[in-house]
């Protein structure tokens, strides 16, 4: 597990020359609430956690946050096949696409009603702008409601920094990032972040390559108990793998505008109560290669779709004279579909329906906005919530935590989501947990209603659900910290895609099965001196996973100062053998490999840096298996070097 630094945001070039000298006291000290609305540290909250500063992201040398996951026990992260080449998550011993994992942005979901991933409209969060990454491994939906299934990635986004960075790298690769923030007074900070990444991709034997391009923007306001914030980003991953099939007509841009206001009505010792409103639209417009022809022009599909997610709130939380705490709330959250188009080159106006004939081609992709076909995908989801968790100090060594969330997603189902968890301190070295709790996911509108030529939905699906049980052992002292976790889950009414009975080519979705999984997942970190620290991680499934995935993972992090100027960063990501038949009867199979990457640091002056940054440094080829290929192989990313200078101001 990684831990955070709680060192508080003062001048960036102090804070900069700090980065060599931290205590590991003050990174166990990190506070947390994503996993219980009440301020703990990672060997009191609840929860089986993982932590991650902006320093120890940075040294990693990733570009995109997903990327943290591969270093969290019990979850993965790679690239994979859907509406263009996005990250897919693999989270203890489930690989899907149906979104079990909630991506949140400062505690705002991402993942919205249409595909259920974030990462279909939002396949691209740049580190440059994050300030700290926050795992729950495990259920969440008692606070979080859908999505928080088998996992929750929370990231914070930076809001006191004045700085920019400029970056370029292999493939083609070139980029900006600025932060800026003023405090006019002491009621009024504003801030901004704004990030641009664009690359050339890797060329692939399939005569394609990998480009990217990414904008982020985000704005924030903080005046007096008044918070306003605003967020933009766009991603554009042409080319590659889109649909199962690989070209470079190959299209895919999404976007998603975020704002939102959070009002304080009430904050002193005992009482904190608070109220928000959000407003989220997404977009995507994308087409990817479905058939190849030698005597026609190939046939390309997509979608041309928008959501929006509208969601209201009032929190608290309560300290009783007792020391037991309250944290409640309700919430109303709507989600529609607005737009329902496609996205091809084959159409008859005349029928509005996509046939691929000669006759009807259009001379490339168009977009048809009014498509039949489409018209059930506009539905509104509407959310009714309240939840609530106390924090029951038992003794000095005993802390009790109970709970439970209710949520009625109308015409759909409803459902309660407990919680139950135990921290018992031993000694100030030793703590023991045991933790219980449930969690779902409302199907969305692709696996309810699609209906197009790569899937069927399926109107009569239930919300699938997991109850979770966990035993962690956490160890700390002053220069060692480790986990052991055991988890087991029931797994019920889970939705998985499956070929139709008229065609192998074409998917639906069902409620495929009841299971159980379960695994054990270690971690630690060790620093021996101000200069040296390792971290290590390690996940063992004991059953095979659900989908074709790794049933074995681990990582190794190491960071050494060599002066007071000089940091390396050395990372290892070892993955076990993956060996599958496709639904075709294609047999996949790859062998188990490991990645290296890192970063190398130079500290300049007080206020500038030089980083060298490095993922898949000997550019291991290998596949990812994805069910949605014919072949099962999807192409894992090569080697990725950047030079980044940062100054700071």
């Amino acid at each position: 597990m990684a831990v955070a630094s709680t060192i508080p945001l003062v001048a960036n070039a102090t804070e900069e020359q700090d980065l060599f000298s931290l205590s590991f006291e003050d990174l166990l000290d990190v506070q947390v609430d994503i996993a219980s609305k009440t301020n703990e540290t990672l060997s009191s909250v609840p929860s089986t956690m993982s932590v991650f500063s902006r320093k120890q992201i940075q040294a990693l040398g990733v570009d995109n946050a997903y990327e943290v996951m591969n270093f969290v026990p019990g979850m993965q992260s790679t690239r994979g096949d859907w509406v263009g080449a996005v990250p897919k998550d693999h989270a203890r011993g489930v690989y899907l696409d149906s979104g079990n994992v909630l991506v949140m942005i400062n505690g705002e979901r991402v993942n919205e009603s249409s595909f259920g991933k974030a990462s279909v409209y939002m396949p691209y969060i740049p580190i440059e702008v994050i300030e700290k990454i926050e795992f729950i491994r495990g259920p969440g939906s008692a606070l979080y409601g859908s999505n928080a299934f088998l996992g929750v990635m929370n990231i914070v986004t930076s809001k006191e920094r004045n700085t920019m960075q400029l970056v370029v790298g292999n493939n083609g690769r070139y980029g900006a990032t600025g932060q800026f923030n003023s405090s006019f007074s002491d009621d009024t900070l504003l801030f901004a972040s704004f990030s641009y990444d664009q690359k050339d991709g890797e060329s692939y034997p399939q005569g394609v390559k990998d480009p990217l391009e990414a904008i982020y923007l985000e704005a924030g306001v903080d005046y007096k108990k008044l918070k306003l914030r605003a967020r933009y980003n766009e991603t554009s991953l042409d080319e590659f793998l889109n649909l199962a099939g690989y070209s470079t007509q190959n299209q895919h841009s999404s976007d998603n505008t975020f704002v939102g206001i959070k009002y304080n009505w009430v904050n002193n010792d005992k009482l904190k109560l608070d109220s928000s409103y959000s407003y989220t639209k997404h977009n995507i417009s994308s087409a990817g290669l479905i058939a190849e022809f030698d005597d026609i022009p190939d046939f390309f599909l997509g979608p041309e779709w928008q959501t929006t997610d509208s969601k209201f709130e009032t929190e608290l939380s309560y300290q009783f004279d007792n020391q037991w705490q309250l944290a409640a709330g309700v919430e109303y959250a709507e989600a529609k579909q607005v737009k329902a188009g496609v996205r091809t080159n084959y159409y008859d106006d005349e029928s509005m329906l996509v046939i691929i004939d000669p006759a009807y081609y259009q001379q490339g992709i168009v977009t048809v906005m009014d498509f039949p076909e489409f018209a059930p995908l506009k539905y509104t989801f509407e959310t009714y919530s309240a939840y609530g968790q106390l924090k029951i100090p038992y003794s000095e060594a005993l802390t009790l935590f109970i709970g439970a969330r209710y949520d009625d997603v109308k015409d759909i189902d409803s459902k309660l989501s407990p919680r139950l968890a135990g921290v018992y301190v031993i000694n100030p070295e030793h703590t023991v947990k045991v933790q219980y709790g449930e969690s779902f996911r409302t199907p969305v509108t692709n696996e309810l209603f699609s209906n197009d030529d790569v899937t069927v939905g399926n109107p009569s699906l239930r919300s699938e659900s997991v109850k979770t049980t966990e035993l962690v052992w956490h160890y700390q002292t002053s220069e060692l910290q480790a986990n052991a976790v055991f988890f087991y889950n029931e797994l019920n009414d889970f939705i998985n895609i499956e070929p139709t009975q008229s065609n192998d080519a074409l998917f639906t979705f069902a409620n495929s099965f009841n299971t159980q999984n379960s695994g054990i997942e270690l971690d630690g970190t060790w620093q021996s001196s101000k200069e040296f620290s390792v971290t290590g991680t390690y996940t063992q499934y004991f059953e095979d996973p659900i989908n074709a995935s790794f049933k074995r993972f681990a990582s190794l992090v190491s960071s050494y100062n060599l002066s007071d100027s000089w940091q390396v960063s050395l990372n290892l990501l070892w993955r076990d053998k993956v060996e599958v038949s496709s639904v075709t009867g294609a047999h996949f199979k790859q062998s188990a490999y490991s990645l290296l990457g890192g970063s190398l640091k130079w500290q300049v002056n007080a206020k500038s840096q030089l980083t060298l940054k490095a993922e898949n440094l000997l550019g291991k080829k290998y596949n990812v298996f994805d069910p949605r290929m014919d072949n099962g192989a999807v192409a894992g990313t090569t080697e990725e070097l950047s030079l980044h200078y940062q100054f700071n101001f």
